[in-house]
């Protein structure tokens, strides 16, 4: 392999999926299920001419006509990384799918993507974008991220893979595009902090629980994808209660840390407590420039699909976090009544949710217009 790797193990070539075990450089040993599929660029009629593909078959259309649905299969005990690529050799880049999104799938079904993705895999060696879905089950995104790499980076894609199993398609963008500039081990520190940060660092109780110090800590989390993702979302809560505290006129603010509660209550001017629904917005945005935000829990309840969407009721506001976008711990407000309906879930709100025009920048006036739909005067 490109990637100074040893080949341990190959299944047969003419069987499908393709297991591959493998062992690094530095002596740790992998293993992949790769369903791989050969990407090309074949001008079709009534198709962009732009366009790019890989087709998802395997076997004869005859094959699957009384059952066409195929788990795409993931090792439980997380020892093998399941991969769903397209492949174009003579290039040398492949384009890799989210196989949970796409469990279970129909086979001759087409992925496209660009001329302009496979230029940009082929000038960084790494690029990610969001890809809308044509047509998509019940209780799946409508969009979904792909990442493209060349051969050389491939151990790169297996490890990211591993790290990205289950996040929704927001969360696995942003790991995509902090994964193409991930940090050397060790750190490079710009600034001393004073002794009394250092020394509150070392007593502080959770340094204490965990037996390690705040650097070892800080590492940790830097150094586990699924870990600084699961953090982000709390941080930006914190950063959400923080802002709204020091908003004059809130005379409560306190976070919530509830299984399937909303984040915060807020009231305003004495007024009942308000509830807030804190939710960061993906990295990409829409061709107007608005932020997008996958409104939606991470997984639904068993044999209700439509319970991984919110219901307009099940909180008073919603604080979009721009951080991905701005680089800035920024919140936009809107009421939940305000966001479009889920097309096929009725009561239920729409996942692929848009911060535009009806989100206000002021808290204040938010929180006047959420008491006025209670019929409420604070």
């Amino acid at each position: 392999m490109s990637s100074g790797c040893k080949i341990i193990h190959t299944s047969l070539p003419e069987t499908a999926p393709f297991i591959v075990a493998f062992e690094t450089s530095t002596g740790e040993r992998m293993g992949i299920v790769a369903y791989a599929f050969l990407a090309t660029r074949t001008p079709t009629k009534n198709r962009p001419a732009d366009e790019r593909s890989f087709q998802i078959k395997y076997g004869s259309k005859e094959s699957y006509q009384q059952d066409n649905a195929h788990e795409l299969w993931q090792d439980p005990l997380g020892m093998f990384t399941t991969l769903l690529i397209g492949i174009d050799p003579e290039s040398g880049f492949c384009v890799s799918a989210d196989p949970i999104v796409h469990s279970p799938t129909k086979f001759f079904i087409r992925l496209e993507f660009k001329d302009e993705h496979a230029d940009a895999i082929a000038a960084h060696g790494w690029f990610a974008w969001e890809r809308a879905k044509r047509i998509t089950p019940l209780n799946a995104p409508r969009v979904e991220t792909l990442v493209g790499t060349t051969r050389e980076r491939f151990l790169d894609l297996v490890r990211f893979e591993r790290a990205a199993r289950g996040l929704d398609p927001g969360n696995r963008l942003i790991l995509a595009e902090n994964h193409a500039h991930s940090l050397p081990i060790g750190r490079i520190i710009t600034a001393q902090p004073d002794d009394k940060i250092i020394e509150l660092a070392k007593t502080h109780p959770l340094a204490k629980y965990f037996g390690l110090s705040a650097d070892e800590i800080l590492d940790l989390i830097a150094g586990a994808s699924r870990l600084r993702m699961a953090v982000r979302g709390w941080v930006a809560e914190e950063h959400l209660r923080a802002t709204l505290a020091s908003v004059p006129g809130v005379t409560h603010c306190e976070r919530l840390d509830e299984e399937g509660s909303p984040d915060l209550k807020v009231s305003f001017r004495s007024g009942p407590l308000l509830t807030i629904e804190c939710k960061n917005v993906a990295r990409d945005v829409d061709k107007h420039g608005n932020p997008k935000i996958d409104f939606q829990r991470t997984r639904a309840a068993k044999g209700n699909p439509c319970s991984r969407y919110y219901r307009p009721t099940d909180f008073d506001v919603v604080a979009g976090c721009l951080h991905a976008v701005t680089n800035s711990w920024d919140f936009r407000y809107v009421l939940p009544s305000v966001l479009a309906p889920h097309k096929t879930c009725e009561g239920r709100i729409a996942s692929n949710v848009r911060v535009d025009n009806h989100w206000l920048v002021d808290a204040q006036e938010m929180f006047r217009i959420a008491y006025a739909a209670k019929g409420i005067a604070p």
